[in-house]
């Protein structure tokens, strides 16, 4: 803006103001005895050739329009504008304003607006040549445009929505415009010379960095000249008291035109329904951020209660459908079928809304012990702090017939054990100390306090109560809310159903405290006894939105529920009693968020006491990988139970993964492809023979085992590595070697070994150095080993680590013989199973044992070639085994009353608890077992 403008816009004296207008003094006779220089410069004519002669020489002698209004306005005297007349808008005795046309020296004809101004005195004392009147002029269009101007000014007085104030230097009001009127609520003499902030007592400012109070940021704007633009400041309007407004403000400090400094302005907007809709978005905002940050039914409801509370209700209680926690579908039915558990209660503090629920007599809420026990109905929670569990002696690990609790897979006797997972059942049996079960992340808060627990609900100081049940009352607006479906306003309460997949997930109750606070003080805008419909609309999104995260932790819930259970009892819970091998073991889920994976390890006891080992690891995790691994594992004991080699085996399942897999046909009759993710998955088998002390071993894309021998040498055998299963293509290979009496074989996954932070080389070599501590007990390189190689327990992958201790069967348990393909051989067979039967103590077993060895042996003379092995085994069973030359496995069967033969191994089964046949590379092998008769006193 040009200085010329800025003067113009500063300068509101008017056209006709005798300090700027065109001035002629007149006398009697109206003749000019005066010409002031803006005269001159109007119509052209200097002083020396004005003067002296009639007006009518200047201007016409009647006037050619009527009166203009503001003309009229100007002879009035009106002022509309705080110090107008000292500014010079217009010299109030002016009258007779008129429209005439001036004549200028060039000859042109001017519109002009003229007004006389008679001087004191009377005419008759005046003679010709005195002064009489003063006539100024002004072109009409100047006059038009500073008309224009006022109208500008006397409507921002009048009609502007943002409230306008002047203070002095001492900071009291000296004018103020209509809108300002308003907020006030009386006229501007009623105030006038007050304080702002005793107009506005109690207020603030709420923007950060400016003083807190109008003084304060007046003050400032007077020290420092600078303005101060778009400050929040929050008060009760003088005329709305008891409700709080929010104005946008600014202030600029005004000086005049010598700069001299006389005030400061105030401009003001109220700014409150803007406001309002702006914190609706930010707490959407907010709730977008917080809720829902973990798939835990009862964090999911705290979180609605921390959002909600105290920014738009007092108090918020959520109440959970005892379906949801559990993880059950969505209750659709009457209010009376619906079971809810307040899950979440949270109020702003010095507030107290009723609860129509859960009336105090003595129930638990959430956070407040439970007087009675365990909530109905849910699963108790073992994993509640409270007094140390004893741990029940475990079984000594080296000795082989401990058979007590399994310390390296979950044991459901074992409440100190842990607890299971949201929603699982008890059955399902709780992790042992290696077998982690990990909840949701972030479940554990930062008091040490559990989250994500149906039936427990984390207090402040870490302990968990159980969630009580809540029964309103007919009538009540939750009892209505659950019957209708809808959300219920009921003055200051606002229930809104949690709604998703057709049914009901539970309510939230959105109260606000209609009294004063614990200090005295009214509610604030958002402390207001109700709720208007902007805010219903917010609270039904922000129970939208909270619906949709408690309806996908009960989906989580559900589905990691059955992958744990799944899992749990896919997994060996007690390994088998066996004398080949001592055995430990870790098992590991990933921290997926379902918690579960596809790695699993077993230990298979196989005819002759042999030992079968295996590790495999299927591709991702969640459920369809544990079922996947289910199925793997089962194919594994199935195909080891028929005594396959190692390398045979893994063709098989090789074969097994292979086949397409199809699901039943689709609506329209055709088969639907689907992704197997058993393809990729790695094995690797094992056979341990502790007679021989041979172990024979074959891997299908897994990694080799750790050996370390008796001096604490540690290897990794270079076993052929064959391809994952399901890809075919190149044969499976088997290693045999022996291994020395104490033995070290350490099976495992890559996710024991391999992290992100470093390589398999470096997680093979830690594990190497803690498998070489021979002093270490397994439970102990088990523990250091998960310690060292995934800290905290939890890693990107499933881990399973299986360590197994090999032994000898002393000889003393052992008798073989070699015996001719004849049939008197049937008879010395009876005759030294009988001898080693009675020099072990058996001769209980005796009878049935010459029956079984009978009929073996002549099976073996009759439909096979010699020579002919005969040994005894006494371990926990008696084994009693007839090898020979032949590939012709025998077959039990039902033989007809007239057969003369064929009853011969049909009594046998009767007589042993399993019996089988292992092939050889040079033939074949029948095996029984018998139980040992109870040892004296037992």
């Amino acid at each position: 803006m040009s200085a010329a403008n800025t003067a113009e816009s500063a300068d509101f004296r008017g056209p006709l103001d005798i300090t700027r207008a065109a001035t002629v003094v007149l006398d009697a006779e109206s003749t000019v005895i005066g010409w002031s220089p803006a005269a001159a410069e109007l119509l052209g004519y200097e002083p020396a050739e004005a003067l002296g002669r009639p007006l009518s020489a200047f201007l016409s002698v009647h006037p050619v329009g009527g009166t203009p209004p503001a003309a009229a306005a100007e002879a009035s005297g009106v002022s509309a504008v705080p110090g107008a007349a000292a500014t010079g808008i217009g010299p109030p005795s002016l009258v007779g304003n008129e429209i005439h046309v001036a004549h200028a020296r060039d000859g042109r004809e001017l519109l002009v607006a003229t007004a006389t101004c008679p001087l004191p005195g009377g005419a008759a004392d005046r003679g010709p040549g005195a002064p009489d009147r003063i006539l100024v002029a002004a072109e009409v269009g100047e006059l038009r445009h500073w008309e224009s101007r006022l109208a500008l000014l006397q409507g921002l007085a009048t009609q502007s929505p943002v409230g306008l104030a002047i203070y002095d230097t001492d900071l009291r009001l000296t004018w103020c415009n209509t809108a300002y009127e308003r907020e006030i609520g009386q006229p501007l003499a009623a105030f006038r010379g007050m304080r702002a902030d005793e107009l506005y007592g109690g207020g603030s400012f709420v923007t950060p960095g400016y003083p807190q109070t109008l003084d304060g940021v007046m003050h400032q704007v007077l020290d420092t000249g600078e303005p101060v633009l778009d400050l929040n400041f929050r008060a009760q309007q003088p005329s709305d008291p008891g409700r709080d407004h929010l104005w946008s403000c600014a202030y600029y400090r005004l000086e005049d035109a010598h700069g001299h400094v006389f005030g400061v302005c105030e401009d003001a907007f109220d700014v409150t329904d803007r406001y309002r809709v702006q914190e609706r978005l930010a707490l959407l905002v907010e709730a977008g951020r917080r809720i829902g940050t973990v798939l835990d039914v009862a964090t999911t409801a705290e979180e609605i209660a921390e959002v909600a509370v105290p920014d738009f209700a007092a108090t918020v209680r959520v109440d959970v459908t005892r379906a949801a926690m559990t993880g059950e579908t969505a209750a659709v039915g009457s209010a009376a079928d619906m079971s809810l558990l307040r899950v979440a209660d949270r109020a702003e503090p010095g507030t107290a809304t009723p609860d129509p629920g859960l009336p105090d007599l003595g129930l638990p809420t959430p956070g407040r012990p439970d007087p009675g026990g365990p909530d109905a109905g849910l699963p108790d929670d073992p994993g509640r702090p409270g007094p140390a569990v004893p741990d029940p002696a475990l079984p000594d690990p080296d000795r082989p017939d401990a058979e007590g609790p399994d310390p390296g897979l979950p044991d459901p006797d074992r409440p100190d054990r842990g607890g299971p997972g949201p929603g699982l059942p008890e059955a399902a049996g709780p992790p042992g100390p290696g077998v982690a079960a990990p909840g949701p992340p972030d479940s554990a808060d930062a008091e040490g306090g559990s989250r994500g627990v149906p039936g427990a609900a984390a207090s402040r100081d870490g302990d968990r109560h159980p969630y009580p049940p809540v029964v309103y009352p007919p009538g009540s607006p939750q009892h209505r809310s659950l019957s209708s479906g809808g959300l219920v306003l009921d003055e200051g309460t606002l229930v809104v159903p949690l709604r998703a997949g057709g049914g009901i997930l539970g309510l939230v109750t959105f109260d606000r405290c209609a009294g004063p606070d614990a200090s005295g003080r009214p509610p604030a805008p958002d402390r207001a006894t109700t709720f208007d419909n902007g805010e219903v609309a917010l609270a039904d999104e922000l129970a939208a939105r909270a619906a949709v995260c408690i309806d996908n932790a009960r989906r989580y819930t559900r589905e990691r529920t059955a992958s744990l259970a799944l899992q749990r009892q896919l997994l060996p819970h007690h390994l088998p009693p066996q004398s080949a091998v001592r055995t430990a073991y870790r098992y590991l889920p990933a921290d997926d968020v379902t918690g579960v994976g596809g790695d699993w390890f077993d230990v298979i006891p196989l005819s002759g006491t042999r030992v079968g080992l295996v590790v495999g690891d299927v591709v991702g995790h969640g459920l369809q990988a544990a079922a996947t691994m289910g199925r793997l594992r089962t194919s594994v004991r199935a195909f080891a139970q028929l005594d396959m080699p190692p390398d045979e085996l893994l063709t098989r399942l090789d074969d097994l993964v292979g086949q397409p897999a199809e699901e039943p046909p689709d609506a329209y009759g055709g088969a639907v492809e689907t992704y197997d993710v058993t393809t990729g998955a790695t094995c690797l088998y094992a056979v341990y023979d502790p007679v021989s002390r041979r172990c024979v071993m074959a891997r299908a894309g897994h990694l080799p085992p750790a050996v370390v021998d008796p001096d604490g040498a540690v290897s990794f055998p270079d076993l052929p590595a064959g391809p994952p299963l399901g890809l075919g293509g190149l044969p499976f290979e088997s290693m045999e070697f022996e291994l020395p009496v104490g033995s070290l074989l350490a099976l495992f996954t890559d996710g024991l070994v391999e992290a992100r932070d470093h390589d398999i080389s470096h997680g093979l070599d830690t594990l190497g150095r803690v498998l070489g501590d021979r002093s270490a007990s397994l439970e102990e390189l088990c523990d250091r080993a998960v310690s060292e190689l995934v800290p905290g327990g939890t890693s990107a992958d499933d881990t399973a680590l299986l360590l197994v201790r090999t032994r000898e069967l002393d000889a003393e348990r052992v008798a073989h013989w070699e015996l001719s393909a004849e049939a008197v051989s049937v008879g010395r067979a009876r005759e030294l199973a009988t001898g080693q039967l009675e020099a072990w103590g058996l001769e209980e077993l005796v009878f049935a044992t010459q029956l079984v060895v009978s009929e073996l042996v002549t099976n073996a003379v009759r439909y096979a070639g010699g020579p002919l092995g005969l040994r005894l085994i006494r371990d926990r069973t008696l084994v009693c085994e007839v090898a020979d030359t032949g590939h012709t496995s025998p077959h039990l069967r039902h033989s007809a009353e007239d057969d003369e033969g064929g009853r011969g191994l049909f009594i046998v089964a009767q007589l042993v608890q399993r019996w089988g046949t292992r092939y050889t590379p040079t033939g074949k092998t029948i095996w029984t077992e018998q139980a040992l008769p109870p040892a004296d006193g037992g």
